[in-house]
C-alpha cells in the first residue's frame, strides 16, 4: 500500500482522481482540458496513478479511456476503516452524495486487481459453480458458449430469462454476459421493498466484461467492466458497491482457499 499513499500525496494526482470521480471514463486530452496541467505532466502523474492501481485503462476504438479504480480503496477500507467506524465513514459519504447530487450520465463500473494464480485457475473461478457460489452466493447454469442462455441461482433465487445470455466466452482470456433479471422473488430475498424492485426491474438491460491478463509467473491481472447502464441508473450504484466485495473475496479464494467472511 505504500505506492498508493505515495500517490495520493501529490495534489496534482488527487486532482486527476477528483476530475474522475466526478466523471468517470475519460480520455488523456479530456483530463488535460479540465485541469491546468500540461499533457505530459498529466501523463506522468496518470502512470503514477496506475502503477499504484488507482487508476485503470480501457481502449475504445482508438482511444484509451480513464476510470478510477476502487481496489485499493478497498483494501484500505477493509484493513483499517471497517475495523474502526465503517458505519460512521459511510454515513457522511453517503451524505456527502446526497448534497452533491451528481447522478453519473451512463455510468460504467471498471475494477482492476491483480491475483496471484493462473488464468486457468481464474477462468474456473469465474465460471465452475464449485467456485462461484463460495465467493458470490452464485452459481451459473450454462455451457458457457455465445449466444448461450444462462440460468442464474442468485442467493438461492432461481432466475431465468430470455436475455440472459453468453455475449463472449474465449477460455482464459475474456468472459462477458449480460446481468441477470430482477424478480420479485430476489427482492424478497434481499429485503428490497416493492418499489425498489419495480424500478430495477424496468431498468435496461446491463452487461459485465471480465478480461484476464497474464502479468508474469503466477500473477494474473483481472479487469472487471459493468456497462449498458441508463442515466442515473439505481443498479449501477449498487452494483458498483458490491463487485469491490465481490473481486476481493475471489482474489482470497485463490491466494488462500478461503473467501472473505460474509459482509467483510
Amino acid at each position: 500500500m505504500d505506492e498508493v499513499f505515495k500517490a495520493l500525496a501529490d495534489p496534482s494526482r488527487r486532482a486527476l482522481l477528483d476530475s474522475l470521480n466526478a466523471r468517470n471514463g475519460q480520455t488523456l486530452r479530456e483530463l488535460c482540458a479540465g485541469l491546468d496541467m500540461a499533457r505530459q505532466s498529466v501523463s506522468k502523474h496518470l502512470a503514477v496513478l496506475e502503477e499504484a492501481g488507482l487508476v485503470t485503462t480501457v481502449r475504445q476504438g482508438r482511444e484509451k479511456l480513464h476510470y478510477l479504480n476502487a481496489a485499493p480503496v478497498h483494501e484500505i477500507a477493509h484493513r483499517w476503516i471497517n475495523r474502526f467506524d465503517q458505519a460512521r465513514v459511510q454515513a457522511l459519504a453517503d451524505l456527502k452524495l446526497a448534497l452533491e447530487g451528481n447522478p453519473m450520465d451512463a455510468p460504467t463500473f471498471v475494477y482492476s486487481t491483480y491475483i496471484r494464480t493462473t488464468p486457468q485457475k481464474l477462468w474456473q473461478a469465474l465460471t465452475e459453480p464449485a467456485f462461484t457460489r463460495r465467493y458470490w452466493s452464485t452459481e451459473f447454469a450454462t455451457d458457457w458458449s455465445v449466444g448461450a442462455s444462462m440460468t442464474w441461482d442468485n442467493h438461492g433465487v432461481q432466475i431465468s430469462d430470455p436475455e440472459q445470455v453468453v455475449l463472449e466466452a474465449d477460455p482464459y482470456s475474456r468472459l462477458s454476459y449480460t446481468w441477470h433479471a430482477i424478480t420479485p422473488e430476489l427482492g424478497k430475498r434481499l429485503d428490497w421493498d416493492e418499489e425498489l424492485t419495480a424500478k430495477l426491474a424496468g431498468e435496461s438491460r446491463s452487461k459485465v466484461t471480465f478480461t484476464i491478463e497474464e502479468e508474469g509467473s503466477e500473477v494474473v491481472k483481472l479487469t472487471v467492466v459493468h456497462d449498458g447502464f441508463e442515466a442515473g441508473s439505481a443498479l449501477a450504484e449498487m452494483v458498483g458497491q458490491g463487485w469491490p466485495g465481490v473481486v476481493a473475496s475471489l482474489k482470497s479464494l485463490l491466494e488462500t482457499g478461503e473467501p472473505l467472511p460474509i459482509g467483510a
